[in-house]
């Protein structure tokens, strides 16, 4: 998968989105600067989000609509979109404030409208929300567009990410990445199932990752140790300039800390490769090998008494000891000189 200049593959660094979501807190500057703290935090990419009240739900204070056992408890779908939307007409701005920091952005479209106009926008990839996974029509809308598809899965079945695919893979589009999600906000850190990350690479053979709506850096960690490629987490200025997200993402210096964290893993993690470094081949010198442990002439026999295996690694492979043991030696030599084979017969 690329993305602009990002090459996404098993052995590249993990693409790092920042999700601005609502944190614009509805002021344009603020959501600007947020775009240039997440550059900052070094982030690979902002994510804006592209609907407005009308294309995602409909004003209505029916039980349906009414939010129950989340942070946005009793406010209507209606309500909630239009707090947290993104204009339409920042995005050109936001996507040139991007352009201009080194980030790439693109977004979560939510009906065909949306699609539309993000392609006015030159978009290099989609992203499929949780909650959109099951809206077919939208996804092979997006697939037939040829472009990346990051497809979140918090609330999606085996089944339903079978059709997700599915339906990308008949529009002639393969450029296809699932990210774990759990759609709870804030979500518990034990219901976060990482497992799932490999899972989705070696059963569906697509690049796999994380959107984290979790506390903290440790999941994001624990994921890019597991092989996530893609991470996505949500990103604010100041938790204290509120709005429906606020409670769940990270600022500047929190999110900085997690970048390096990640990094840091991933230089943890190498690869399989036996060679030794050159660290590894000095470090052998405290490793044990043969060494005279006492005093001896020409002719003495070697014993355990006054050859053994001790640190350091200058001498003879201990593995050597047994095959040794009554050879006579050549010569005199000290106790602290390292056995070696011309020195015996």
């Amino acid at each position: 998968m690329k993305i602009s200049q990002f090459e996404i593959n098993e052995k590249s660094p993990v693409f790092i989105i920042a999700e601005l979501s609502a944190n614009h807190n509805g002021n344009l500057e603020t959501a600007k600067e947020t775009i240039r703290a997440a550059k900052r935090a070094g982030a690979d990419c902002i994510k804006l989000q592209t609907y407005t009240p009308d294309t995602i739900t409909i004003d209505s204070n029916k039980n349906d609509f009414l939010i129950k056992g989340t942070i946005w408890e009793g406010k209507n779908l209606y309500a909630l979109y239009k707090e947290a939307y993104t204009p339409w007409e920042w995005h050109k701005e936001l996507m040139e404030t991007a352009k201009e920091e080194g980030l790439e952005c693109f977004s979560s479209p939510f009906d065909k409208s949306s699609v539309d106009f993000l392609e006015t926008l030159n978009v290099p990839a989609y992203k499929i929300a949780s909650f959109e996974i099951t809206d077919i029509p939208l996804i092979d809308y997006v697939a037939r567009k040829g472009k990346p598809v990051i497809i979140s899965t918090g609330i999606a079945s085996k089944e339903d990410i079978e059709l997700a695919l599915k339906t990308c893979y008949n529009a002639g589009n393969r450029d296809i990445a699932l990210l774990k999600c759990t759609s709870s906000y804030p979500a518990p850190i034990e219901e976060a199932n990482l497992s799932m990350i490999k899972d989705f690479e070696n059963r569906f053979g697509v690049i796999s990752g994380l959107s984290d709506h979790t506390l903290g850096a440790d999941v994001p960690i624990v994921a890019t140790a597991l092989g996530a490629k893609i991470i996505e987490k949500h990103f604010i200025l100041d938790r204290s300039i509120g709005g429906p997200d606020a409670s769940f993402s990270m600022e500047e210096k929190e999110f900085a800390q997690m970048v390096n964290s990640v990094r840091n893993a991933e230089s943890a993690i190498g690869k399989v490769d036996y060679e030794l470094t050159e660290k590894q081949i000095q470090g052998r010198n405290f490793s044990r090998s043969l060494y005279i442990v006492k005093d001896v002439k020409k002719g003495d026999l070697l014993t355990e008494e006054n050859v053994r295996s001790i640190r350091p690694g200058y001498g003879m492979h201990p593995k050597f000891l047994n095959q040794i043991i009554g050879k006579t030696f050549n010569y005199k030599y000290e106790k602290g000189s390292p056995l070696h084979q011309n020195m015996f017969s």
